[in-house]
């Protein structure tokens, strides 16, 4: 995926990314948008009540929130993986991405990806992007093959599609994006519709 030609997206405002995700730097890298990094320091564990969606939407605004300043294009995303609305975070140790996997292995869950953009008059819009993803039923071996490979452990859910994940994963359905942890053409369509391309882009 190359960005877009020179000139073409030359002059734009640079984005906030409240977020410490290469996953998500890379993705905004390929689009050829101007982005600085700041991460937001939000307690996620404090909003661990709220159903999964709400959850990834409310982390995403706290998040724009904390970094924003007047004047700012700000964009921050969470994503929340839920096995039938129980949620599954970032597993603290490979013990317990094996535990993750073994509850995914051979089922379906719900990857809900949150994302909120402040712009600079201090309006924020937000929205939730929602994917299905089914595993393939994973042998003994798989499970700690890929939870000693240790990938999974700074990502929701205990894995990655886009890396060594992507042999653990049957079926999604839905924005592969999302379940990568930003779904890139809702985010690309808001910015337009909020204006940061300015007339005529």
């Amino acid at each position: 995926m190359n960005p877009p030609p020179r000139g073409l997206l030359d002059n734009l405002p640079t984005l906030v990314l409240a977020s410490q995700s290469p996953r998500r730097a890379e993705l905004l890298q390929r689009l050829g948008l101007p982005f600085t990094i700041q991460p937001a320091n939000i307690a996620e564990e404090a909003l661990g009540h709220l159903p999964p969606a709400q959850m990834a939407r409310t982390l995403s605004q706290e998040k724009a929130k904390a970094v924003w300043q007047s004047g700012a294009w700000v964009l921050a995303a969470d994503t929340v993986v839920a096995l039938e609305e129980v949620v599954l975070g970032k597993p603290s140790s490979v013990a317990e991405n094996k535990v993750f996997l073994e509850r995914l292995s051979g089922r379906t869950h719900t990857v809900f990806t949150g994302v909120s953009i402040l712009i600079p008059s201090g309006e924020l819009h937000s929205t939730v992007a929602e994917a299905q993803v089914r595993f393939r039923r994973l042998s003994e071996w798989e499970l700690s093959w890929y939870a000693g490979s240790g990938e999974g452990l700074d990502k929701a859910g205990g894995y990655g599609a886009q890396g060594l994940g992507m042999i653990l994963l049957e079926e999604i359905v839905g924005d592969f994006y999302t379940v990568m942890g930003l779904p890139v053409s809702r985010v690309w369509e808001r910015l337009k519709e909020l204006g940061y391309f300015g007339e005529g882009q």
